[in-house]
């Protein structure tokens, strides 16, 4: 039996390490109760709407799609609600969906954080070591400069007199 391309995304993502970071699994999670909500909210918003005088979400898939653009904040405003009820749905669809994308955006954030952490932890173990290096390249060269001096000092105190 050959897994989908989905079921192996699935399991690669979830058996890895980077999974198991709270942020990524927080964003997931917001992300499954976004979509629950955008769903749920499409098929209370119909049957708030339905038979409401200038109402204009009057199927699911067109609830699906207002619910979508509501999420996202885009509002075309070809669809919107009329009754009260309607309108206090499309709150919960609005803050559910920023939500989502705040949660999306902080764990993408925290990311390249953490990346760039860790490569300013190798670049600072790389000065660290270079000049380690170099200071040990320079006590070598003050110590054979001192042994050069002692040695002319020894001539010069050994040397004739005259």
């Amino acid at each position: 039996m050959q897994q989908s391309f989905f079921a192996l995304f699935l399991g690669r993502l979830l058996g890895t390490t980077w999974w198991r970071t709270f942020h990524v699994r927080a964003a997931l999670w917001v992300s499954l109760a976004t979509a629950v909500i955008l769903l749920a909210g499409a098929a209370l918003v119909v049957r708030a709407e339905q038979g409401a005088p200038g109402a204009n979400i009057t199927s699911f898939p067109r609830a699906v799609w207002w619910a979508v653009e509501t999420a996202t904040t885009v509002g075309y405003g070809d669809l919107y609600p009329v009754t009260a009820w309607g309108r206090v749905i499309a709150a919960v669809v609005m803050l559910a969906g920023i939500t989502t994308f705040g949660m999306i955006t902080a764990a993408i954030a925290t990311w390249f954080v953490g990346r760039a952490e860790q490569d300013a932890h190798t670049v600072g173990a790389a000065v660290r070591q270079y000049t380690r290096e170099g200071e040990e390249a320079f006590h070598a060269e003050v110590r054979a400069l001192h042994e050069r001096f002692d040695r002319v000092e020894n001539l010069l105190d050994n040397r004739d007199p005259r």
